[in-house]
């Protein structure tokens, strides 16, 4: 009796023990793909994300850095897949064809990119795109940027019709238009008067152009700028000749403690860690895969309190607040015109085809639906109020 009672434990703890194997989800591994390194804020971003997401699932990332747009990207693709990676990602939108030719060759493997925007079109069950409403954050980072421009009237060092900002953007990208519209709207939503310049540098990361940027932005007498661009060459500039800044991808307050204000950011933990719980668990990805505010996908850092204005982190929280409940609309069509009138239709080039042709009603319910129909935005509209120094980028 004695012996099948023993028997009897045995075999419950062996089923348990079985059973808690089948149950824990298959360990993955997974790769990653960055443009440039560290130094550069767009990357570090990224990679502190994949550390982080990583690192709740005793997972050890394969980081790949310095993998420009080119084969390099498909060649760095094949290396992590050959290695034995279930997930490769990759962070740069020129990186897109060649992960692409990637996931056709590697069936098996799930291909993620962030800033794609064929995912939908290709029709491949292992390739996806995936973005975030970043649009969010730079509105609530334009609102710190109108505070700022308020309190610089108020003191009466510049007068309503100065209230200029100025933005470098890499490129004239439908990412970067979404971008610098949104944090002038945000910024023209506490500050009417609030106008804007804005120049390219023809690169995501180049500190020098960055920095010339800036200092042309100055020179034409912007009193708070900002930057879609990935280094520390725009807000030295603006610490040096102590004009406000606004940053992105991470705090500057340690390097600029006088002027920069606070920086809007991806993060991108949320989504890293959904693609690696689909694959363990054997679920589908989606092709397109859009982040907001209310999943803690777009942060905001903290407040330099040295440089905003007072009243500024209320009024972010009003703002967001609104947002997360679904009654702010960054691209409200009532607050901005084209050509000096309120749209109410507008084709946007979704599907993104070689002739770049225009697809898709995005305007309805009086705003502009962002990054719904694809993650990546397309946003592409010149508004009133914004003026572009060039466009050759």
């Amino acid at each position: 009796m004695k012996k099948l009672i023993a028997l009897i434990i045995c075999l419950t703890l062996c089923l348990g023990a079985v059973a808690a194997m089948a149950a824990e989800p298959a360990k993955v591994k997974i790769g990653f793909i960055f443009l440039h390194d560290e130094n550069s804020t767009y990357d570090l971003n990224f990679i502190n994300g994949a550390k982080e997401a990583c690192a709740k699932f005793g997972i050890e990332p394969i980081l790949k850095t310095g993998i420009e747009e080119t084969e390099a990207c498909y060649e760095a693709a094949a290396d992590l897949a050959d290695s034995g990676c279930d997930i490769v990602f990759a962070d740069s939108f020129g990186h897109e064809d060649y992960m692409i030719q990637a996931a056709k060759e590697y069936p098996n493997v799930q291909f993620c990119h962030a800033t794609g925007t064929r995912a939908h079109t290709e029709g491949l069950s292992n390739y996806h795109n995936a973005f975030a409403s970043i649009y969010e954050g730079r509105f609530l980072g334009g609102i710190a940027a109108g505070m700022k421009l308020n309190q610089l009237i108020a003191e009466g060092k510049i007068t309503a019709d100065q209230a200029k900002l100025g933005y470098i953007g890499a490129y004239t990208y439908a990412e970067v238009i979404s971008g610098y519209t949104s944090f002038f709207l945000g910024a023209r939503s506490v500050c009417p008067t609030a106008t804007m310049e804005v120049t390219f540098t023809g690169s995501w990361y180049e500190p020098t152009l960055e920095k010339e940027g800036a200092a042309k932005l100055i020179a034409n007498n912007c009193v708070v700028i900002s930057e879609h661009a990935d280094s520390m060459g725009a807000p030295s500039e603006c610490e040096n000749n102590n004009v406000p800044f606004v940053f992105y991808n991470g705090s500057a307050e340690s390097a600029c403690p006088n002027t920069y204000i606070v920086a809007s950011r991806i993060n991108w933990a949320p989504y890293f860690e959904y693609i690696i719980n689909a694959v363990a668990n054997g679920e589908a990805i989606p092709a397109d895969w859009t982040g907001t505010i209310a999943t803690e996908s777009v942060l905001l850092t903290d407040l330099n309190e040295n440089a905003a204005a007072p009243g500024t982190a209320e009024a972010i929280a009003e703002a967001k607040a609104k947002m997360e409940a679904g009654e702010l609309k960054v691209f409200d069509t009532a607050t901005f015109t084209v050509n000096g009138e309120t749209l109410t239709s507008y084709l946007a080039d979704v599907d993104s085809d070689a002739a770049y042709e225009k697809d898709t009603e995005v305007i309805a319910d009086g705003y502009f639906h962002e990054s719904e129909f694809r993650s990546a935005p397309y946003f592409d509209l010149q508004i009133d109020g914004i003026t572009l120094l060039d466009t050759k980028f």
